[in-house]
């Protein structure tokens, strides 16, 4: 009798322990599935808003998404901690674990990530765009395209140019589309016994004939250096940006081809010598 009883005993607490077990895990995964349902809505609530802020602050639309979906895992991943935490699970190994795989794979990728920041940092700031003339790291060419790790130029002969971006961000940078317009210079050699202000006259003729060339600010010419062996002519004119290179290139030839015609000399390197009998 007695070991009947003493098993009913031990039913009766194995029961007991049971339901008091259940009932435990019971509220944990209830709680546990609250926090995430309420978690998973608050994400997705946020993530519409910050979307909507980048939207009217006109945020590049590839870096949106990214940033976006960036954030969104993140804050998944901590929502996830804590919902296992509130089930009891022990999550500071885990955790441990988890910095130092991070840290390892952060110090293996120091490069890669040094130019995601890098194309963070541009898309944020925009010094460049697509499209613009840039002159950056050695090169020179267009904005092709600008991705999170790599910017691509298009140079002049067409060759293509792949840069990463944590240089590009840090170092020097000179974009030639940022203004709407330049100032373009020229240097025009004369032979020294040449009329200056025939020269003078003839530049400024073929300047006014040019409707590229802006009157406002007036264009300058004057008298740069008087060289080895030449008589260096300085000009400064102001146009849009779009027509730099025609103007400068048609001007040398228009100054080449009149320089004749009124008289003057296109000089070249040369030298005197004297013999002098001993």
């Amino acid at each position: 009798m007695k070991n009947i009883e003493n098993l009913n005993d031990n039913a009766n607490e194995i029961i007991i322990w049971l339901t008091e077990m259940g009932v435990d895990w019971g509220l944990k995964i209830i709680g546990a599935l609250i926090v995430l349902i309420i978690g998973l809505w608050i994400i997705k609530s946020l993530m519409n808003r910050i979307g909507k802020v980048m939207e009217k602050q006109d945020t590049d639309p590839s870096l949106r998404s990214f940033l976006l979906s960036m954030m969104s895992i993140t804050l998944k991943i901590l929502l996830f901690i804590s919902v296992l935490t509130i089930l009891g699970v022990e999550m500071t190994s885990f955790i441990a674990i988890l910095g130092a795989a991070g840290l390892a794979v952060g110090l293996a990728l120091s490069g890669t990530l040094q130019n995601f920041a890098g194309g963070v940092m541009i898309l944020l700031f925009k010094p460049f765009k697509v499209g613009d003339f840039i002159d950056a790291q050695g090169y020179m060419g267009s904005v092709k395209e600008i991705q999170i790790f790599i910017t691509i130029l298009t140079t002049p002969d067409n060759k293509t140019v792949i840069i990463p971006n944590g240089g590009l961000s840090t170092g020097a940078l000179t974009n030639y589309s940022a203004q709407p317009t330049r100032r373009v210079d020229w240097t025009f050699g004369i032979a020294y016994g040449d009329d200056f202000d025939t020269a003078k006259a003839m530049i400024s003729d073929m300047i006014k004939e040019d409707k590229r060339i802006f009157t406002d600010p007036e264009p300058n010419i004057f008298l740069g250096a008087m060289a080895d062996s030449s008589v260096n002519i300085t000009v400064r004119a102001w146009l849009n940006g779009a027509d730099y290179w025609d103007v400068f290139f048609e001007m040398n030839e228009k100054f080449y081809k009149n320089a004749g015609k009124h008289g003057l000399s296109i000089p070249f390197p040369q030298m005197d010598v004297h013999l002098d009998k001993v």
